[in-house]
């Protein structure tokens, strides 16, 4: 089963960079989506919580400044910009609103890559919660255990995937097709399987959820606060 080292969002006007940008992560472990205007990647991020945005800044309508200025506080997602070369003033205006990093275009996809590993490097220990304690129950994403009132259960690596994302967005909603796309499973039935091991592990009357829970015709939400 293939496993992606995190879910990108690549924002450009060009089609040409969007397919060259996500080809290149495709293949070098990452799970990429795209957006052909400020306006589109708008609609993905109210829908899928990304690991990381490569935005780019000169776009017709909202431009990529003016994206972040919109949305960096409550995305809390680490941006990269992409700029033409020269402008540096651009560079400096989206570094002060909150870009992480910048790269002026024309770029080397390889060099994209190293800085997009960099930022989630430093990103990914200090913001994404491992371990967490509700009840009498506590999830261990490092030990890779369950532990339910006395019983402790093991969590396979497909299940891992899962949790991390539900665990640091407690309250969001993931439809069956986004977390199949996570754990590279296409059958909706699959993941319905799945959900139902966690819950045997987590739930203290899998038969009637408290935590982990179906939304209809939605998907699913850990709801843990």
């Amino acid at each position: 089963m293939k496993k992606f080292e995190a879910h990108i969002l690549v924002v450009d006007d060009d089609e040409g960079i969007r397919s060259l940008v996500k080809k290149f992560l495709d293949e070098n472990g990452f799970l990429v989506s795209t957006a052909k205007s400020a306006e589109d990647a708008e609609d993905k991020i109210n829908i899928i919580k990304f690991d990381l945005l490569v935005l780019d800044v000169m776009m017709p309508g909202i431009s990529g400044l003016e994206f972040i200025s919109k949305h960096k506080n409550k995305l809390g997602t680490p941006i990269i910009l992409l700029t033409a070369k020269g402008e540096a003033q651009e560079r400096i205006e989206g570094l002060e609103i909150g870009a992480d990093d910048y790269l002026p275009k024309p770029f080397e996809p390889k060099e994209l890559t190293l800085r997009i590993r960099n930022i989630l490097n430093k990103t990914k220990s200090k913001n994404i919660k491992r371990l967490i304690e509700f009840d009498n129950i506590k999830i261990d994403l490092n030990k890779l255990t369950i532990r339910k009132n006395s019983e402790e259960f093991r969590i396979n690596s497909t299940e891992k995937i899962i949790l991390e994302k539900m665990i640091n967005s407690p309250g969001e909603t993931f439809s069956r097709n986004y977390i199949g796309t996570l754990i590279d499973i296409d059958k909706e039935r699959s993941v319905d399987v799945i959900i139902t091991r966690l819950r045997k592990k987590i739930e203290l009357d899998p038969k009637n959820p408290k935590y982990l829970q179906t939304i209809r015709g939605a998907g699913y939400v850990l709801w843990i606060e």
